[in-house]
């Protein structure tokens, strides 16, 4: 029923009237309770037991009654009984209602009362949250949508919309908003309470407290008043101060630079990784605790000093790091409670700015040796560089062009002096030409000077501003194209009317111009040999005129590779019976210059000299080995005359009359003379064939002279001659043949005795040499004309000349070749009554046996 429902909390909360108004509510209920009650008995009583009843007799009747067995008053005491037994239940059940109506009467009044207590309290904590200075926000756990309660003072900074206030990083600091989201998240997240201390973009300290109960997430903001304020500025000063160190100290750590921090006294507070690094030390807690130092002692003493006078100490400072020295700039600055220092390494700018030095000075130095003018001018058009070759062209002195003067003066000047050629418009063209510091791109002038001189002038801006002045002398250049223009056309007219055959191919293959003589010489016509023909073309037409054509070696020479870009010289007859001589000739830029000449001629004359010298070489092969063979058929019948000569000579053959002793001598002299000759010609022979072999040993000079001397000593005697030996400069040995030296001495010997005067001296003289001994025999003769000089060593060809005897004339042949082997020369020194001289000059060692002389 409405009246047994207590009211809602809305009808709850009326002031001071909710006593009287349950009280009479209550009253009104057990009136409303009891008429019920009454209702139901009486309900009862006439529907349950009497309906059945009064139903059952009247429509069964008495006939009904009768038919059951029951009397009528049988049936009014069971109508009774039931009756009774309906009233009683009726009244069971209305005093069991009724205590159950007290006992919810008593439950409902509790319970009205606890509601008013809730409504109370829950007045009390609305009036609390509802006061300025502090706002909740609170989460449900079956919603996730934050309630709001309660409001901040407007100078904190907090929007009273709900939207706006949940947006925390609208009006809190950036910082602040980011540690309150994050301190959010984790309490709804995992439970975990904060505390902090914000601030917002007003500048207004808040205090914020989270916490997690059974069903609801509460984040709290509270204004502090002005006590709590200062202290929470000075923590968020804190935080901040904090966060900055962190930040400055993970910035530190970062940088490749070594950094510290010194305490009053000088000791290390706190060193960076790179300073840990750089004195080699396990970490920067290690680093501190050694008192490890980065720089040396003099260097931290200089810091010491210049901190008495002042705080910032900025110094390039050297110190060791891992065996090499490097350059630091080290920062220091000295505060009140110690002192910090950053040491930035500048080595690499130091060599750098070192080799940016010399490139500058390499770069000058350069330019001083160009013949080409150059001259650079600042920003403000200022001379600041120039090279000899700038001073040259122009005449200047040194003392003006170091005054730097400006490009406007410079010009002013090389037209005063009549350097430069007059312009009729010279303010207009000056201006024009000094243009070239406002250009982006490079202006190129031509300047014709009254000299005669034809300079290019290139203006070349500079990035950093300023101008590049280069001044190109091509009077010799242009002089030089002319010249070379003429040399082509002479060149060209020269290779038109040569006989020999020209012809250049390129790198490609292809015929970059010949002469009519090439296209004569092997029967081509106009287009066969005009430019750009590929060799294989000409290859293929030339093959025709030749039997054995060398065109495929030249196609393989000019589209071949490098190695087989070589000379090439050779011969080839064409089928008509023209020789030609060619000859291939690699050039520098790549081509390939072809020559043919027309040798037929001269083939023809050579066939005819190669037949009548092989004529020849037979005819002299022949006389040697008929010389030879007479040589030897010779020598054995002399040595028997000589022999039997000897014989008869001896007294025990028995005794021979003064005639017959005359005969025998003569005939043994002429014997010996003849068996020399007969020698002489073997010796030749044996030279000439190659065969003769030295027996190189130690040569005794006096000895080897005294032998000489005895063999010639008869012939002196006969004819009154002196023999005078000056060997007082001559070596006491050297190597060689001791037995043909023995024998050259003797023929040089023999052959002056034959053209000396009666009662004459010869000399034999040896003296040594730089690289070995010299012998020399000189005789008073008549000495020889000069056209005898000529054939002095020919053999057989005997010169009377005042001669005593004459000889086969082998004497001087033999010494020429002998001395030949040996390595060394002779020469004569003669002229009318100048006596002759033959000089013999041997090496000290001979290299070996030679071949035979020629």
């Amino acid at each position: 029923m409405p009246g047994d429902y207590p009211p809602c909390a809305g009808q709850a909360v009326s002031g001071g009237h909710n006593d009287s108004v349950t009280t009479g509510s209550a009253a009104r209920g057990g009136s409303l309770l009891w008429r019920a009650g009454s209702r139901v008995g009486k309900l009862l009583a006439s529907s349950a037991l009497a309906g059945p009843l009064l139903g059952l007799s009247a429509h069964a009747g008495p006939a009904a009654a009768s038919k059951a067995g029951l009397s009528v008053s049988t049936v009014e005491v069971m109508q009774l009984a039931m009756f009774v037994g309906v009233m009683g239940a009726a009244l069971v059940s209305a005093i069991f209602l009724i205590r159950e109506r007290a006992r919810t009467s008593a439950q409902n009044v509790e319970l009205r009362a606890r509601l008013a207590d809730v409504n109370a309290a829950l007045q009390r904590s609305e009036a609390l949250l509802n006061l300025r200075g502090q706002r909740v926000v609170v989460w449900a756990s079956e919603n996730k949508k934050p309630e709001l309660v309660g409001i901040l003072p407007v100078e904190s900074g907090a929007p009273e919309d709900r939207a706006a206030f949940l947006a925390f990083g609208r009006w809190l600091m950036p910082r602040s908003a980011a540690a309150l989201e994050n301190a959010v998240a984790g309490l709804r997240e995992k439970a975990k309470p904060f505390d902090l201390v914000l601030e917002s973009q007003a500048g207004a300290p808040l205090e914020v407290h989270g916490r997690k109960g059974a069903a609801h997430v509460v984040v709290r903001f509270v204004s502090l008043s002005e006590t709590q304020r200062s202290e929470a500025r000075l923590k968020i000063e804190n935080q901040r101060l904090a966060a900055d160190y962190d930040t400055m100290v993970g910035l530190l750590n970062a940088l490749s630079m070594p950094a510290w921090l010194r305490m009053a006294n000088g000791r290390l507070k706190w060193v960076n990784r790179a300073y840990a690094k750089a004195v080699e030390a396990e970490n920067a807690e290690a680093a501190v605790r050694d008192g490890k130092e980065f720089l040396g002692s003099q260097a931290r003493d200089a810091i010491a000093a210049q901190h008495k006078s002042h705080a910032v100490f900025e110094q390039a400072l050297s110190t060791v790091i891992e065996g090499d020295r490097r350059m630091f700039a080290v920062t220091d600055f000295a505060g009140a409670d110690g002192s910090a220092g950053l040491a930035c390494d500048t080595s690499a700018i130091e060599t750098i700015r070192n080799e940016y030095e010399r490139t500058v000075r390499s770069h000058a130095d350069t330019l001083d040796q160009l013949n080409t003018a150059v001259a650079i001018f600042d920003t403000d058009e200022k001379l600041r560089f120039f090279n000899q070759a700038f001073q040259k062209l122009w005449g200047l002195d040194s003392g003006f062009l170091h005054s730097a003067p400006d490009n406007a003066l410079l010009l002013d000047r090389l037209r005063s002096e009549g350097k430069i050629a007059e312009q009729p418009e010279w303010r207009r063209w000056k201006e024009s030409l000094l243009g070239a510091y406002r250009a982006v791109e490079s202006q190129e002038h031509w300047w014709h000077l009254p000299d005669g001189k034809t300079i290019r002038v290139v203006a070349n801006p500079q990035p950093k501003g300023g101008v590049t002045w280069v001044f190109e002398n091509l009077t010799e250049k242009m002089d030089l194209e002319s010249r070379y223009q003429t040399a082509v056309r002479v060149q060209g007219e020269t290779l038109d009317n040569l006989a020999e055959g020209v012809a250049v191919f390129g790198p490609d293959g292809r015929l970059r111009l010949s002469n009519p003589a090439f296209a004569a010489l092997w029967g081509l016509d106009a287009d066969g040999a005009k430019p750009n023909v590929h060799v294989s073309t000409i290859r293929d037409l030339c093959d025709r005129r030749a039997a054995d054509s060398p065109w495929r070696g030249f196609v393989a020479a000019i589209t071949g590779f490098d190695d087989e870009r070589r000379d090439r010289h050779g011969q080839t007859e064409l089928n008509n019976g023209t020789v030609l001589r060619y000859a291939m000739i690699p050039l520098p830029n790549g081509q390939v210059m072809m020559t043919f000449v027309d040798v037929t001629d001269s083939v023809n004359v050579e066939r005819a000299l190669k037949d009548k010298n092989e004529a020849l070489e037979k005819s002299d092969q022949l006389k040697n080995e008929f010389v030879q063979h007479v040589s030897y058929e010779l020598r054995s019948p002399l040595t028997n005359i000589i022999g039997f000569t000897e014989l008869l000579s001896l007294p025990s053959t028995g005794p021979l009359s003064q005639k017959q002793r005359e005969y025998v001598e003569h005939v043994g002299s002429s014997s010996s003379v003849l068996l020399t000759i007969v020698n002489d010609i073997l010796d030749l022979a044996t030279v000439d064939a190659g065969i003769m072999e030295l027996d190189i040993s130690e040569v005794h000079v006096d000895r080897t002279i005294a032998a000489a001397a005895e063999l010639v000593s008869e012939r002196l005697e006969e004819h009154a001659i002196r023999l005078k030996v000056d060997a007082a400069t001559a070596p006491k040995t050297f190597h060689g043949d001791e037995t043909r030296i023995r024998q050259i001495l003797y023929n040089l010997l023999s052959n002056a005795a034959n053209y000396a005067p009666e009662a004459s001296t010869i000399t034999l003289a040896c003296r040594s040499l730089a690289e070995g001994v010299e012998f020399s025999v000189h005789d008073d003769g008549p000495g020889m004309p000069p056209d005898l000089l000529d054939s002095v060593f020919r053999r057989f060809e005997p010169r009377t000349n005042g001669g005593r005897r004459r000889g086969a004339g082998l004497g001087l042949s033999i010494v020429k070749s002998f001395v030949e082997l040996h390595g060394g020369s002779v020469r004569i020194e003669t002229g009318k009554d100048m006596g002759t001289t033959v000089i013999c000059a041997f090496p000290d060692t001979p290299s070996g046996i030679r071949a035979a002389a020629e």
